[in-house]
């Protein structure tokens, strides 16, 4: 049966197969279908949905609409607003999923689809599997004689940014902060300088002005070399920069340095573990974490917990051990106590309300741990051929990775999202990385011949 979920959602160019006009109508009618088996005591018949700037989320919406209609239910427009905004308000209200028309960091022409459940969480692979068949089994979505118009709601997006506010104890609580946003042309656009400003923040925001087609481009998460120089000219406390849907966080410092998601894992597990609140003593984070961060933890009495890549994943195990915190290294935070879903504008607000308790700037958090050098080579295929049944290649790469000791790994693993395949090396030693990333790059090339 093919796959058309990845990592998060399905991912494409509209247009293209499964981003096409049919295939998404199908979605949305196969999707609430199942949902409606799998959870058949949820009464409510709305579902949320949201879309970032991109031009081609109307389209999407107006074809998921039709499948959704088709099912019996109703669609609530948020317009253009978060991820996270999403996950939030079909918890509050109980519907039987929301969905998100985004294609993430991704640029302007990708566009994605991706579901929450009732509990405002990322639907399990088992649930998604489900709805591939249905999709498979399906010959053709049926015919509607009532309106297939969607609602519009705007207004419950205020719902949201007063859920956000409500995180921090005071109202002026950022009162006296000097905090430039780079938005992305994308999703918190007009939502998160509205928060900030609200708390009490000085803010000076770029990149906030999305036309459909400007959305990740040369901003946002990805892309802080302008955020970085416009912290350094406004002399800020730090710099916040989203992606094109906001729900991961890239800071920067005070002096101009980036600051990741694992930065932010060391700065939040270490506040809550000097505060007695760190459930269990244990954070979690992806097999991509930098291994600086995994010593750093144990060195603190952090026991780090390793998932699959994939913010899903990252949540099960927060639920699976009742943990506080967790994330990837790419700014998906998780505050399991807080929110059910990783959320940029939320991990900000926390992050920010621990430099104002602890009175020290965002770089003494930046410094406390220095990063393993580390190589990230993209290797494009045709197949993604499960590794296992590559001849030789797990067992060249394990031969490889004891070599280095504890003080190295190696990371191979196929984009959920992309078709490449990434190797990651890590180790004290940069020539060391350089050498063992080319290795393992040469060998899966001789072995497979799709790249």
């Amino acid at each position: 049966m093919p796959k058309y979920f990845g990592t998060d959602g399905v991912r494409s160019i509209w247009g293209e197969f499964p981003l096409t006009e049919d295939f998404v109508t199908k979605l949305g009618y196969c999707a609430l279908r199942e949902l409606s088996k799998q959870v058949p005591e949820i009464k409510s018949k709305d579902v949320f949905i949201a879309q970032d700037s991109r031009a081609s989320g109307k389209a999407i919406l107006e074809c998921l609409t039709k499948g959704i209609r088709a099912a019996g239910y109703n669609v609530l427009s948020l317009g253009i607003s978060t991820t996270p905004s999403v996950s939030l308000l079909t918890q509050k209200y109980k519907n039987i999923c929301g969905i998100v028309i985004s294609a993430s960091h991704n640029p302007a022409e990708f566009n994605g689809i991706k579901f929450f459940s009732a509990e405002g969480t990322k639907l399990s692979e088992d649930i998604e599997d489900s709805i591939e068949r249905e999709i498979e089994n399906l010959k053709s979505v049926p015919a509607q004689k009532e309106d297939t118009k969607f609602m519009e709601v705007p207004e419950k997006v205020e719902e949201y940014i007063a859920f956000l506010k409500s995180t921090l104890t005071q109202v002026d609580n950022l009162k006296g902060l000097n905090l430039v946003l780079d938005c992305a042309n994308g999703a918190s656009s007009q939502i998160a300088p509205k928060v900030f400003e609200e708390l009490g923040a000085k803010v000076t925001v770029i990149n906030n002005n999305p036309n459909g087609f400007n959305i990740n481009k040369n901003a946002g998460a990805l892309h802080t070399e302008g955020l970085q120089e416009a912290v350094k000219q406004n002399k800020a406390d730090a710099g916040l920069s989203f992606d094109g849907d906001a729900d991961r966080l890239i800071a920067v410092t005070e002096d101009g340095a980036v600051f990741d998601g694992d930065n932010v894992i060391s700065t939040v597990a270490l506040y809550l573990k000097e505060n007695n609140k760190l459930k269990g003593n244990k954070a979690v984070l992806t097999i991509m974490a930098n291994l600086g961060l995994i010593n750093f933890l144990k060195k603190n009495g952090i026991k780090p917990v390793l998932t699959k890549v994939g913010d899903k994943y990252v949540f099960e195990e927060l639920m699976t051990q009742n943990l506080s915190i967790g994330g990837e290294t790419s700014g998906h935070i998780i505050f399991k106590d807080v929110a059910p879903a990783g959320d940029g504008i939320l991990t900000a607000l926390q992050l920010l309300n621990i430099l104002k308790s602890s009175g020290k700037k965002l770089s003494y958090y930046k410094n406390l741990w220095q990063k393993y050098p580390l190589k990230l080579v993209p290797v494009k295929v045709e197949s993604k051929i499960p590794l296992e049944e590559i001849d030789g290649f797990c067992e060249y790469v394990k031969e490889l990775e004891n070599s280095m000791g504890e003080k190295g790994r190696i990371v191979v693993r196929y984009s959920g999202t992309e078709p490449l395949l990434r190797v990651l090396v890590e180790d004290e030693n940069k020539d060391t990385v350089e050498d063992i990333c080319q290795k393992v790059v040469n060998f899966y090339k001789s072995k497979v011949k799709n790249c």
